[in-house]
């Protein structure tokens, strides 16, 4: 597995090493190996999850403990789905898949609840705009 220096996982995530190391510090980034000399080692792993984190936060606009919840769920689906790959009875599958179903439905209502807050945000400008509009009008003519 390749192992990557914080300056490289920095690049290629488009954060600061110090954004990466504070995420690392609050839970939201699990903390990567270090070198004999105490160096960061981050995996692939790593900078995907970065890359979840930077999506729930610049496309989403989730708070940091919004992502927290975000990346917890995520984390528990990945360990269900390996749980769920092992299981050989029918039964135990099934349950898996309704775990699964739940959490993929707790990160949905969280992007529901931020696209609802969008839309509402959306409609008040859409308000203005046309009061704007009218009020050009008005004076235009």
């Amino acid at each position: 597995m390749d192992k990557f220096k914080i300056d490289d996982v920095a690049k290629e995530s488009g954060l600061t090493k110090r954004t990466i190391r504070y995420y690392e510090e609050i839970g939201v980034l699990f903390p990567p190996e270090r070198s004999e000399g105490g160096m960061r080692l981050y995996t692939r792993k790593h900078i995907e999850r970065l890359s979840q984190i930077v999506n729930a936060r610049d496309v989403l606009g989730f708070s940091l403990m919004e992502i927290q919840d975000f990346v917890a769920i995520r984390e528990k689906m990945g360990e269900q789905k390996e749980v769920y790959l092992k299981t050989g009875e029918a039964e135990q599958k099934l349950q898996q898949l309704k775990e699964m179903k739940i959490m993929v439905d707790q990160q949905l209502d969280m992007v529901d609840q931020k696209l609802n807050k969008m839309t509402e945000f959306r409609k008040e400008i859409e308000h203005l705009q046309k009061r704007i509009n009218d009020g050009i009008t008005k004076m235009s003519t």
